[in-house]
């Protein structure tokens, strides 16, 4: 019998494997990644030459690589392997680091009006593009505008994402990212 994870972060890490495994294969490979950039691109209506798109794809092209140079290398991952590896690059700045390059792109694509804020509208596509149908989840939204300006800003969108991977506390906003968790 397999026994529950317990442990925050690897809770949120199982709900990220879950929604970045597009396929529902069981592992994340790169064709998981690009199936979210085409789901970004068409929710918020941007084409592929468009440079948030580039640089969307670079970021994630950039996040794969340093996840497989953690999990040596393989051409997938398992759920295993993707908890060590996120793990893994998400405190490694070597080279590239995931909490803060991959956001700023999926930022920018979010923010289709340009005025460096996430409305409640540009939010729910966000739900959309990761599948998430949870009526609670636009609630998230008012708990990400921590400042409670009706928007989410740069910094507090960044502040989330770095909650999702560091923070214990699965009540913190970022934790709530994907919706809520229980232990």
């Amino acid at each position: 019998m397999a026994t529950a994870t317990t442990d925050p972060i690897s809770l949120k890490l199982d709900q990220l494997f879950d929604a970045t495994d597009t396929d529902g294969d069981g592992y994340v490979d790169w064709s998981d990644y690009q199936r979210l950039v085409d789901r970004y691109l068409s929710a918020y209506k941007i084409d592929k030459s468009d440079r948030r798109a580039q640089a969307l794809l670079i970021a994630y092209q950039m996040q794969w690589a340093e996840l497989l140079r953690h999990a040596d290398g393989s051409n997938r991952l398992s759920k295993e392997q993707y908890h060590f590896a996120s793990r893994a690059a998400s405190v490694d700045t070597s080279r590239f680091n995931m909490v803060e390059g991959v956001p700023h792109a999926i930022f920018d694509i979010m923010d289709t009006d340009g005025d460096n804020t996430i409305s409640q509208a540009e939010f729910k596509q966000y739900l959309d593009v990761w599948n998430i149908t949870d009526p609670g989840a636009m609630d998230t939204f008012a708990q990400l505008d921590t400042d409670g300006d009706g928007s989410i800003s740069r910094q507090e969108f960044i502040r989330a994402v770095r909650e999702f991977f560091y923070s214990p506390d699965l009540e913190a906003p970022g934790s709530l990212i994907f919706g809520r968790l229980s232990r």
